[in-house]
């Protein structure tokens, strides 16, 4: 298709709402019917006196219902957008799509959902879930995204690769998406244990996500990614906000590792597809606006490894454990959350306004910043469980 002009604001919206709406209100409207069925088949999460305090057995299946939403924004915007190579098109002028790169992302979706599933129903093995998320992510892989992520790292360092050593970005790109992708997948399952946590701070970071994609659409030239950005921002956004009011304190459903990893899933998608401009800032502001997930990952495998337990294995070594253990309520530690990740946001979308040279040093003074609240407050101490000598 030849290159089009840039974008307004409001084709964009003219362009994209639907995708955000069909996602939040499929996700509003089967998160009951599936907390429904979760009581009727007995599918619940049991109490106990340490990981799970809830008060009593709460439903399963709230991943589905994020599944159901976003599945449907990125059909609706497959069916949408299709044929807008073609002369003519309705959306011609503003968005493309690449069919195999969203089928791709649907097809992973699918697949890291049913895994999350399983282990919500079976619990299975740590490492057999390791090893199906590996995989889904070579499937993504497969389908393109990912694949040469290495040009971001040689471009910046203008590095070339003649053609006998283009095998060189597949064996260096795979390994670091892989990487990326399981991490994603693991932070979000993570961030995963209190009410409302997960699904508010996935809906924030989208809503970042998604201002650093509509940026880029309205200042690029035509290209598939910029269409892919904002169609699974919008998706992840509207399945997030559609599930969360049912997930708030009290929760009345879970979202289970089915929705988390979902989710995570997303975030590593566009973390990827944001290194497709091989620009190496536009993929540090990404992984700044998905920082807390990975803050907690950090700060949650350091202690595990200070206390010599298994790093696979689960336990109250999250931020938002410790502050619930210092008297804060569930309500006021989400609130916390959420504006720690508000504030990640921010700093993230600070390329839209500052030139590289800028950002970089203020996303160093601000991750400083985090490891000097992390030591002030002490959040690298050992507990030791309900039991133990």
């Amino acid at each position: 298709m030849p290159e089009q002009e840039l974008n307004t604001l409001a084709e964009l919206i003219a362009a994209y709402w639907p995708v955000l709406a069909a996602a939040f209100f499929v996700s509003l409207v089967t998160t009951p019917l599936c907390r429904k069925f979760a009581l009727a088949q007995g599918i619940v999460d049991r109490p106990d006196d340490w990981l799970k305090p809830h008060k009593q057995p709460i439903p399963y299946l709230g991943g589905v219902a994020i599944f159901l939403g976003w599945s449907a924004g990125l059909i609706l915007a497959i069916v949408r957008f299709e044929g807008t190579d073609q002369p003519g098109s309705t959306f011609a002028d503003v968005a493309s799509i690449n069919l195999t790169k969203m089928a791709g992302v649907l097809l992973a979706g699918t697949l890291i959902t049913l895994l999350g599933l399983v282990d919500d129903l079976r619990s299975i093995r740590p490492k057999v879930k390791l090893a199906g998320s590996i995989l889904i992510a070579l499937l993504l892989i497969g389908f393109g995204i990912g694949d040469d992520i290495l040009r971001i790292f040689s471009a910046g360092a203008r590095v070339r690769f003649e053609g006998g050593e283009a095998w060189l970005i597949y064996a260096y790109s795979i390994p670091l998406s892989v990487f990326i992708i399981v991490g994603a997948c693991n932070a979000t399952n993570l961030i995963d244990g209190v009410d409302g946590l997960c699904s508010g701070v996935l809906g924030i970071i989208s809503t970042g996500f998604l201002v650093l994609a509509v940026f880029m659409h309205l200042h690029s030239r035509w290209a598939p990614e910029e269409a892919h950005r904002v169609i699974i921002a919008l998706s992840l956004l509207g399945a997030s906000f559609g599930f969360l009011p049912f997930n708030r304190n009290p929760a009345r459903i879970f979202m289970g590792d089915a929705g988390s990893m979902l989710l995570g899933l997303n975030a590593a998608i566009l973390l990827l597809m944001f290194a497709d401009e091989q620009s190496l800032n536009w993929m540090m502001a990404s992984l700044m606006v998905f920082g807390l997930p990975v803050a907690d990952m950090v700060l949650t495998l350091a202690r595990r490894w200070r206390a010599q337990r298994p790093l696979m294995e689960g336990d109250r070594s999250h931020f938002y454990d410790q502050l619930i253990d210092r008297g804060l309520s569930v309500r006021a530690v989400v609130r916390i959350s959420y504006l720690a990740t508000g504030m990640f946001v921010i700093v993230g979308l600070l390329p839209i306004f500052l030139r590289t040279r800028y950002v970089f040093a203020v996303y160093g003074v601000f991750t400083a910043l985090v490891l000097y609240t992390i030591h002030r407050f002490k959040m690298v101490r050992v507990d030791t469980p309900p039991g133990d000598s």
